[in-house]
């Protein structure tokens, strides 16, 4: 009994440092290191990947911008570096139900697979705030392009998938935004039928119809109410006034 209770002690502790160490993120007295690890199913363009890294360094100063119109510290939110790409052994794990087991079910399936691909690709997890993975693989269809992502609200790690050619990787990165925040708190702004939420999925509430910008946590750019299109550049995302406070970046 008393070995027992020390283990579930030890459990505890571990528990409540996690919790600490994850609500300290969003105090921002820090920059966050960031991994956006690159996960490829079959043969990708590599000039699609390299414009990928490239990008990513211009979404750090989008953020950090982003971040400077809310508040002067840090000098920027997020440090990314891009890892990969690992080629992919089994596919990512999908949530099957949304009850206590199927979820607990999926983190567990989800832990086992990012614990691979931190391995085959030599990677210290432990040395990141946050990990992405992202699952990159050639578009199958001229017309469409597909990209899905999931993420632990609040945790450390988020996953997507995109179909990635040149035209997607700011799209791509756009949806790596997204679950990013949703780790540090930020909650989708977007209904069930994929629309952006009025007012609060709004970057700029006030301004005029276009609005000129797409806040990551809502699915695209409004340009009137039931019309948006999706995010195409960087140069159009902007963390609006309810994104900013879910994150800590207002009071």
């Amino acid at each position: 009994m008393a070995f027992l209770l020390a283990v579930l002690a030890v459990v505890l502790l571990y528990a409540a440092a996690t919790v600490r160490r994850r609500r300290g993120r969003n105090e921002w007295n820090r920059s966050l290191d960031v991994a956006f690890v690159l996960v490829r199913d079959g043969p990708v363009d590599p000039v699609a990947i390299e414009l990928f890294r490239a990008r990513a360094a211009v979404l750090e100063e989008r953020l950090a911008a982003e971040l400077h119109r809310h508040r002067a510290t840090p000098d920027r939110p997020f440090r990314f570096v891009v890892r990969g790409p690992v080629d992919q052994r089994s596919p990512r794990p999908q949530l099957s139900g949304d009850g206590v087991l199927d979820l607990a079910s999926h983190t567990w399936n989800t832990w086992r697979w990012t614990r691979a691909i931190d391995r085959a690709d030599g990677f210290a997890s432990e040395a990141y705030d946050t990990r992405i993975y992202v699952v990159v693989r050639a578009p199958r269809d001229s017309s469409r392009r597909f990209v899905e992502g999931a993420s632990e609200q609040g945790g450390a790690v988020g996953t997507l998938e995109v179909d990635l050619d040149t035209s997607m990787v700011d799209y791509a990165l756009f949806v790596a935004t997204h679950e990013l925040f949703h780790t540090v708190g930020a909650l989708d702004k977007y209904d069930a039928t994929g629309r952006t939420t009025i007012p609060d999925g709004l970057p700029e509430p006030n301004a005029p119809w276009p609005q000129m910008f797409a806040d990551p946590m809502a699915r695209g750019r409004v340009l009137s109410p039931g019309r948006e299109e999706p995010p195409d550049s960087l140069d159009v995302l902007r963390v609006g006034p309810l994104t900013a406070k879910e994150i800590g970046w207002v009071l």
